[in-house]
């Protein structure tokens, strides 16, 4: 326990004191966010705001982790790092979007395609590598079934499909917490509830591990390395709770790519690796929501040759444009972000419960 309260520590004082001086880089050098043109006109005083956020956040998560395996001397785990990974990777892919969009003046960096691309590259490599790493009982980081509250016996795919799925998830929460990034401190404070609430249910399976010898039993958790998973949960719920106080509203720099895209391969990875996959559908809702704004505002387009579902996509421009002031619009969806994540956890644990 004292190593995951010591990676949140250390990942949250990195981007509480770090922020400001990357905040003073980035204003030297005029690195600015472009806003979209056709967004919310109250949008408009934003622009000019320093981008990039995220470069600090993920910076915070891999020292705060890394700091607190040294300070404890404790080895570093296959799962740990193969999140982490999958953390640093995408947004690697964030970075060079935001450098894109900073270096040729627009509002638009990598082509949807391109970033579509390196997604899934990025969510394939780490789907196939989680597949590997058997431990001494067999148990890879990442299973072959899909999962809700723990792997469902009856949904195995073969290997080629279980990293079709793994890379689905992935790139389809990475760009559902991108979507959400559009007012001052929502994805930040809805993502640290989210994180949280992961480290909390790491801790758990950790505590009901079925390789421990007093946790053996018919409702142990079979997940590879839970302990781990949680440092780097409570490590990124640490980070983007002290950014929050350079992001909330007026923000004074944005997560940019870099940030979104990190948090979501982060979400989508931790459920993977703890076998709580579809859960995340639930804890997630938020994102699921502003993702699923976007395809049916969309295909209703299409649809109807012209016509809008919403005012705006993704939602939360919806209720701006409906005459809701921006920060009632972040603290209501951060309302449904923290309602949804304690239904989660509460489902989570009430299935063991009513096992016992």
């Amino acid at each position: 326990m004292i190593n995951i309260l010591l990676a949140g520590a250390v990942s949250l004082l990195i981007t509480l004191f770090g922020t400001k001086f990357w905040i003073g880089f980035l204003h030297r050098r005029a690195y600015g966010q472009f806003i979209r043109s056709d967004g919310p006109t109250s949008h408009a005083v934003k622009r000019g705001t320093p981008t990039m956020g995220g470069v600090i956040l993920v910076l915070g998560t891999v020292v705060g982790y890394a700091v607190s395996h040294l300070v404890l001397w404790t080895p570093v785990s296959v799962s740990g790092l193969l999140l982490l990974g999958l953390v640093v990777a995408l947004g690697g892919v964030g970075f060079v979007d935001d450098w894109l969009k900073i270096s040729h003046a627009r509002s638009l960096g990598l082509g949807s395609v391109a970033k579509a691309a390196l997604q899934v590259i990025v969510g394939a490599v780490f789907a196939i590598l989680a597949l590997q790493f058997p431990d001494h009982r067999g148990i890879t980081p990442a299973s072959q079934f899909v999962s809700f509250l723990r792997d469902v016996p009856w949904l195995w795919l073969p290997i080629p499909v279980a990293v079709v799925w793994m890379v689905f998830l992935i790139a389809g929460f990475s760009n559902g917490t991108n979507l959400t990034d559009g007012l001052d401190g929502l994805l930040t404070g809805a993502a640290t509830m989210v994180f949280i609430a992961y480290g909390v249910l790491n801790i758990w399976q950790g505590n009901q591990f079925c390789g421990r010898a007093s946790s053996f039993g018919p409702k142990c958790y079979d997940v590879r390395n839970p302990n781990d998973l949680a440092i780097v949960a409570i490590a990124l719920a640490g980070g983007l709770f002290g950014f929050l106080w350079w992001n909330a509203r007026p923000a004074k720099i944005f997560l940019g790519d870099t940030g979104s895209l990190a948090i979501g391969g982060g979400v989508a990875g931790i459920a993977i690796l703890s076998r709580t996959e579809l859960l995340l559908l639930l804890i997630g809702l938020l994102f699921v929501l502003e993702a699923f704004s976007v395809i049916a505002q969309v295909g209703y387009f299409k649809l109807t040759k012209g016509k809008r579902l919403f005012r705006m996509a993704p939602l939360h421009h919806h209720f701006e444009m409906l005459g809701w002031e921006e920060v009632t619009v972040v603290i209501r969806f951060w309302i449904v972000a923290g309602l949804s994540v304690i239904t989660g956890v509460g489902l989570f644990y009430a299935e063991w419960v009513v096992g016992q």
